[in-house]
């Protein structure tokens, strides 16, 4: 019973042991990036580990810009990462712009993506632009007569424009500011009311 027990025991630590050295050791991840093509070397895995770095993140990213035709580095998209920017995001907006013509690089779609807006929808909205409804926007004409007024916006996103760009808050809040100003401009309501193109060149004269 007791070699029995002590046998029990060592495969136990075996398990684990294996299963341990499996973890910083992804050989199963490192023969999958070999099956696809992708260059990454087993060391190069496990020292992702040590600087916190998800291999599969990585090595996944990889195979798919691989085989979309895109090339990314290993380091770039390390150093992405690090930067705390989101790997696949960034990737499929890549794609999504090659497909779609649009001219998107590695820099610009991790600065979009550092920058906190999703570097995936814009390039969608490039391609399809989205529309928005805005809230009631209340207001007042010359003629003391209250108005509330709604409008459509059509959005289409500049990749080029998009950091540092206004976002879908900004162009709601402008577009509200530019229906108050209208409004309150006009002698009456009626002229609002007859003419409700008025507000939209104004929203546009604004921006």
């Amino acid at each position: 019973m007791g070699d029995i027990g002590a046998l029990v025991a060592l495969l136990v630590v075996a398990i684990i042991g294996l299963s341990v050295l499996l973890y910083f050791i992804p050989v199963a991840l490192w023969f999958q990036a070999l099956l696809s093509d992708v260059k990454i070397s087993l060391i190069q895995l496990i020292l992702m580990r040590w600087r916190k770095v998800p291999p599969s993140v990585i090595v996944n990213a990889m195979i798919t810009s691989k085989k979309a035709g895109i090339e990314i580095t290993r380091n770039e998209l390390e150093a992405h990462f690090l930067a705390g920017g989101h790997i696949q995001l960034v990737v499929n907006a890549l794609i999504s712009a090659d497909k779609a013509n649009l001219e998107l690089n590695f820099k610009t779609a991790t600065a979009i993506d550092l920058a906190g807006r999703d570097v995936f929808e814009a390039v969608q909205m490039s391609v399809n632009p989205k529309v928005i409804n805005t809230p009631p926007v209340t207001a007042v004409a010359k003629d003391g007569i209250q108005l509330i007024a709604k409008a459509r916006v059509t959005v289409r996103t500049n990749i080029r424009q998009l950091v540092g760009g206004a976002g879908e808050e900004t162009v709601l809040a402008r577009v509200g500011e530019g229906i108050v100003s209208s409004i309150g401009s006009s002698l009456s309501h009626k002229a609002v009311l007859e003419n409700p193109d008025s507000i939209s060149k104004v929203v546009l004269h604004k921006g």
